[in-house]
């Protein structure tokens, strides 16, 4: 070899020993033994009453211009059956213990109006009652979840919202319905006794509301063949004295345990932080607080297993997501926040961890559907916009009913100011008809990940893929530029054999499906 070759190939081996590994993740699937069944209700929505959730999201009246079904938008209808949402929780949240639902059914020109003191101080005149969410969530095909008041109601009040909505007997409240226009009892699968009953719902202990639910819960009857699936109010991120105390004295009573935990973004409760102006350090941060979640699921179960080692009480985490600070110019009390690709990618962190928990979250709930907080849609007069959130939602949706495949995954982390979290998250499902579907998100704002992925058995037909990504991290969706953030289809994933090989973009969730 000449001197110049020589020298050449010298430059080229130091370029290669100087050069930084390639980012490599490998996840291995496997079928036996499979996991748990991924209730649809993992999906699940959440509507308050709340800024503009309701009142110009949902709601316009039917003698509005904004095109409408019985005063519900036409366009928020179609969004939400394209999502296929499984569960709607309604009324709140904190509004929930403040909600005195007769108050909301009769003419509309009768109900008497309250001060929602909660969100905002303004006037709710109560148009939007029973009678319109019930029908919402059959204009959606979604099964409806109602919270009870607790905090400032009674167990009568309770116990005839119960009989209003599920009876079809000749009794005072399914009378009362009948009155009201609706002869046949709706199917309430979910009720919620209180809501936050540590904070908003009575700032109780929880010795005191274990006692409160047991005698609330009581009364909360089955009638006509509706079975309620009973909710009792749990803990606060990592309050694990809440859970165990209400384990210990009211597990027989309930059927579900709830968990409310929020990211935020700055840790600080005070300045959370901007939905969209943030640099790679509010995405780490965001990120690595997302991840959270799963040590929170974790402890919180391993308390209810003491109890109830055959899973009978469900988890269900019927309050999450990001919550930034408002849009500027907006009421703070409205929680109007945009929604960008960082939201999509919380979503899609969130969504692998409750599969990989499937065996005991058995619903989640996240806040909120529409204008509030991490949300599925915007909407302004008759204009509406998906979000990244919804899009992250809507590829997700394969895993909905689905059954969880084990999985283990070696991934390299992403680091940033000497802190390091895993690169890569995943899940894997296996539906009715065979069909493996995997879902991916790197972390890593920068660098793309080569992705082995090992299964069980050679697929009998092409990979599809799908990927949300775009050129920013803080890319979002306006009412001037609605399609900035929205899937494509990926064209990164190849299989030879049993072994999937993924070129997997910075910041993006990818969803594969095979055969």
């Amino acid at each position: 070899m000449n001197k110049k070759l020589q020298l050449a190939a010298l430059a080229l081996s130091c370029t290669a020993l100087l050069a930084p590994a390639q980012a490599e993740t490998t996840i291995e699937i496997k079928t036996d033994p499979s996991g748990a069944k991924i209730e649809p209700a993992i999906f699940g929505q959440f509507a308050e009453h709340l800024g503009q959730c309701i009142y110009g999201g949902i709601w316009v009246g039917e003698d509005s211009s904004i095109p409408n079904t019985r005063g519900i938008r036409n366009d928020v209808i179609e969004a939400l059956k394209e999502l296929q949402v499984p569960v709607i929780r309604w009324p709140g949240g904190c509004f929930a213990d403040e909600y005195h639902w007769k108050n909301g059914i009769g003419p509309q020109e009768s109900r008497p109006k309250m001060i929602n003191t909660n969100w905002g101080g303004v006037v709710e005149d109560n148009s939007f009652g029973t009678h319109e969410f019930l029908d919402l969530c059959e204009l959606v095909g979604a099964e409806p979840y109602i919270c009870g008041n607790v905090g400032s109601g009674s167990v009568q009040e309770m116990a005839e919202w119960v009989e209003y909505m599920t009876s079809n007997e000749d009794s005072p409240m399914a009378n009362l319905r009948r009155q009201n226009g609706r002869d046949q009892a709706w199917k309430i699968p979910y009720f919620g006794v209180g809501n936050e009953s540590w904070g908003c719902g009575g700032s109780m202990r929880p010795e005191y509301y274990a006692d409160l639910y047991r005698r609330f819960s009581t009364f909360v009857k089955n009638y006509s063949g509706n079975s309620v699936y009973k909710i009792a109010s749990g803990s606060n991120a990592d309050d694990y004295n809440w859970t165990e105390v209400l384990m210990e004295r009211a597990r027989w009573q309930m059927n579900g345990l709830s968990l409310h935990y929020y990211t935020i973004p700055t840790g600080d409760w005070g300045k959370k932080g901007s939905a969209t102006d943030f640099g790679e350090d509010q995405w780490f941060s965001t990120l690595q607080r997302t991840l959270y979640m799963d040590e929170v699921i974790t402890d919180h179960s391993q308390i209810m297993d003491e109890y109830d080692p055959e899973k009978r009480v469900g988890l269900m985490i019927d309050e999450w997501g990001i919550w930034t600070d408002v849009e500027p110019g907006t009421n703070p009390g409205f929680l109007y926040q945009q929604n960008s690709l960082r939201d999509a990618l919380v979503a899609g962190i969130n969504i692998n961890i409750f599969i990989a928990h499937a065996d005991r979250v058995k619903m989640t709930n996240i806040a909120q559907m529409i204008n509030v907080l991490q949300t599925m849609l915007l909407t302004k007069d008759d204009q509406m916009v998906k979000t990244p959130t919804f899009y992250a939602f809507k590829m997700l949706n394969v895993h909905q009913g689905a059954t969880e495949l084990n999985i283990e995954v070696d991934t390299d982390d992403y680091s940033f100011n000497g802190e390091s979290i895993p690169a890569v998250t995943a899940a894997a499902s296996r539906n009715v008809q065979g069909q493996i579907n995997i879902s991916l998100c790197n972390l890593n704002p920068n660098e793309a990940q080569d992705v082995t992925i090992s299964l069980p058995q050679t697929p009998a037909g092409n990979i599809r893929g799908t990927i949300l990504t775009s050129d920013e991290i803080t890319a979002h969706n306006t009412f001037e530029n609605p399609d900035k953030v929205k899937p494509e289809v990926f064209n990164g994933a190849s299989v030879q054999g049993n072994t999937v090989t993924v070129k997997l973009p910075a910041k993006s969730l990818v969803v594969l499906s095979l055969p």
